[in-house]
């Protein structure tokens, strides 16, 4: 399947649906710590590109951080980055959201704090993580990869796994499972809209709660095969 198809699939489900269909998996994927920073009540899907950062060191590729994951990156990409949970300085800037932009890239994560938060606003590049600072990575903060194997607030990412993101937090699916994960969200979607119906039905919300909506849903579904 195409990823604009998947990705299609995945905006049917908030970040709620997806971490609970993992839990039932037995898949960690849900992190903590990052929240909308620059669009709030935007929900976003897609494929992640990944950069990992750290302390500047000899040896490394000299180019600007970010850089080489938006050049990688295609549209409707999500730019992941892995800064280690640092508040005291940014890892990720205006140019760069200006960049993506201009790339189509979806989203950016980044697993710490940011800048230029008025100007990603500006462009309407969602953005998740801690909140900005304005202290520069020049000289604090170097790329050490990019589409490699990353950590954000302690969960292993790797390029080309999928994620969503929304005011709830971020959510991350192993590509491997991704099909299996769809499968059992669209079941607890299923079962999470027969419960809000019998809400706004006015069924008390005790019973609603207490309710077998499992079998439920699965008479619904015998009844339209």
């Amino acid at each position: 399947m195409a990823d604009a198809a998947i990705t299609q699939q995945l905006l049917r489900f908030d970040s709620c649906i997806i971490s609970d269909a993992l839990d039932k998996l037995g898949i960690r994927g849900a992190v903590c710590g990052l929240a909308p920073q620059t669009l709030p009540g935007r929900r976003i899907a897609g494929r992640a590109v990944t950069v990992k950062l750290g302390a500047p060191m000899e040896g490394l590729p000299k180019r600007h951080l970010g850089a080489g994951a938006i050049m990688a990156a295609q549209s409707g990409d999500i730019i992941v980055v892995e800064h280690r949970g640092r508040t005291d300085v940014s890892g990720w800037g205006g140019l760069l959201s200006r960049g993506a932009i201009r790339k189509g890239v979806a989203a950016v994560i980044v697993d710490g704090s940011f800048r230029d938060i008025d100007e990603a606003r500006e462009l309407g590049l969602p953005i998740f993580a801690c909140p900005p600072v304005p202290v520069t990575a020049r000289g604090r903060v170097a790329e050490h990869d990019f589409n490699c194997p990353i950590t954000i607030a302690g969960l292993a990412v790797m390029p080309g796994d999928w994620l969503v993101a929304d005011g709830s937090g971020v959510v991350f699916i192993p590509a491997a499972r991704l099909e299996e994960v769809i499968g059992v969200a669209n079941d607890i979607l299923a079962r999470e809209m027969l419960m809000a119906r019998d809400i706004d039905a006015g069924v008390a919300i005790g019973d609603v709660m207490g309710a077998s909506y499992e079998d439920m849903l699965e008479r619904a579904e015998n009844k339209n095969d």
